[in-house]
């Protein structure tokens, strides 16, 4: 310690300068931008699949708000997954894999095993395909080398 310095340690000649943590990686903040992306997408799909559809034309409006208002708290818990996991939480980015597989597997079977009327279809086929290309290139770029490292530090 240098009392000339305030009491803060002062490097030497010779010594190297105190070693900043590691910020976080490049892939991390694409990868968390990928989500934010694909998150309004897919709650769009969602939407409009659960109010166009034949068997949701069918629900009393009691049971068709609660869907609605299920959908966006899932897409509240998903957020702040996504936050926590570039906050470098490993949990956080578990979850958000598995998710994005289940999201995934369930939009592909969906974009071609439900009758929809045809702008339904279109607007239900583009935000499924940004969606999961988007949670695809995510949950990649999550896993890679720098970010993996930065999860687990």
């Amino acid at each position: 310690m240098n009392p000339q310095h305030g009491g803060h340690p002062v490097a030497g000649p010779g010594a190297e300068p105190p070693q900043q943590p590691p910020g976080r990686p490049e892939d991390v903040d694409t990868g968390f931008w990928l989500w934010v992306l694909a998150l309004p997408m897919m709650i769009t799909g969602q939407l409009v699949d659960l109010v166009v559809t034949d068997e949701s034309r069918d629900l009393p409006g009691p049971v068709l708000a609660f869907s609605v208002v299920f959908v966006l708290i899932i897409a509240a818990v998903v957020l702040t997954f996504m936050v926590l996991m570039r906050h470098g939480y490993r949990w956080a980015r578990t979850l958000l894999t598995g998710g994005g597989v289940a999201s995934v597997v369930y939009a592909a079977t969906n974009l071609f095993g439900v009758e929809r009327p045809t702008v339904a279809a279109v607007v239900f086929a583009v935000t499924a395909i940004i969606g999961v290309v988007s949670i695809a290139g995510g949950a990649y770029l999550l896993h890679r080398k720098d970010a993996t490292a930065y999860f687990t530090r």
